[in-house]
């Protein structure tokens, strides 16, 4: 099993400096690649203090310069926000400057908020539509001139400028939730990043067997990398357990409130909703949130981790954003790679 980083610079509050909040961001990522991760993922959000990412290729062209192995990912571009001309030329263009170290990843969005804003009047549960439409487009347009005519965008003939590196393309990834989503994955040779939020094991479970589904249905197409996201937190003490707890439980209230679209949102940052009045509050038990996400010491980080091998995980994304203090944030990613990582070396 292989690891990737997902990081987003975050504020919780005013108070902290912006340039203190990007610096500590960047040398989380440079832990990462000195420590042998695989990828590093960069969101796409707009207008959120809490995922502070309006343009997933500007942060990591900013981390391709400061670093030097690990290979640099979109989680995700969300499609209904851009062109597929300019989706294609700023992809490329990373993929140049990175050394051709670029993981395209692409989805559909996540907070109708984010869409009321950004495409006004579209709703969140259509954006699939858009990923189906501008992922095919994009890899055309990486190959030279291409004129579209869809439902969605019509142009007249373009292509990518520049072209990527990466021949006949960079890796492809897409946010897959739903039956249709694996199966248009597999269909177009995409990788897979699944996340069960603060589900239990039969989550991961249940997103592995619609990879199988999929993969069943089409015959003959690849099997594509299977990653799975979670919160992380490792830390030395068992007695420790409830500080990665409360951390989570603060931002998971903030992104039910986006989520659902349910509380109100001031100068970007969100409100923080009771989950107890939730009708998934059984989803933030502090107990179950200890259980199913990868909170723990070094072995039973590791223990954890094996579950996830034996269902068939190829790479464990670590979510390391979740409003923990950046000492706590280093502490713990240090751990992982010294002590849980060695694990599975």
């Amino acid at each position: 099993m292989k690891f990737q980083l997902a990081i987003n610079m975050e504020r919780t509050a005013a108070h902290p400096d912006m340039r203190e909040v990007a610096r500590h961001t960047l040398e989380m990522v440079q832990m990462a690649d000195e420590g042998g991760f695989a990828i590093a993922w960069a969101a796409e959000h707009h207008a959120l203090e809490m995922t502070i990412a309006p343009n997933p290729f500007q942060i990591l062209t900013w981390w391709a310069a400061h670093t030097s192995r690990i290979r640099l990912g979109s989680a995700v571009v969300v499609a209904p926000y851009w062109h597929p001309i300019k989706a294609a030329g700023e992809a490329a263009l990373l993929d140049l400057y990175s050394g051709g170290r670029l993981e395209f990843g692409i989805g559909s969005g996540a907070y109708q908020r984010e869409f009321d804003r950004m495409r006004p009047g579209l709703k969140q549960s259509d954006g699939h539509r858009y990923v189906q439409e501008m992922l095919p487009a994009v890899k055309a347009l990486w190959q030279g001139d291409y004129e579209h005519d869809g439902e969605l965008w019509s142009f007249p003939a373009a292509t990518s400028v520049p072209k990527p590196l990466q021949q006949p393309h960079p890796p492809i990834w897409i946010a897959a939730r739903s039956p249709a989503t694996y199966d248009f994955a597999v269909k177009h040779g995409c990788n897979i990043l699944s996340w069960p939020l603060t589900r239990p094991m039969s989550e991961v479970e249940l997103y592995k067997g619609r990879l199988e589904t999929a993969l069943a249905d089409n015959p003959g197409k690849a099997r594509p990398t299977f990653a799975t996201m979670r919160h992380t937190v490792v830390y030395d003490r068992t007695e420790d357990w409830e500080v990665p707890v409360k951390a989570a439980m603060r931002q998971l209230g903030q992104f039910e409130n986006l989520f659902k679209n349910l509380g109100g949102v001031t100068n970007g940052f969100p409100g923080e909703i009771d989950l107890s009045a939730l009708s998934n509050r059984d989803e933030y038990d502090p107990r179950m949130l200890h259980r199913n996400l990868l909170f723990g010491t070094p072995d039973e980080v590791v223990a954890k981790l094996r579950i996830y091998e034996e269902i068939g995980v190829d790479h464990f994304t670590y979510y390391a954003s979740l409003g923990l203090g950046p000492k706590e944030q280093k502490r713990s990613l240090a751990l992982f790679i010294e002590e849980v990582m060695t694990a599975f070396a």
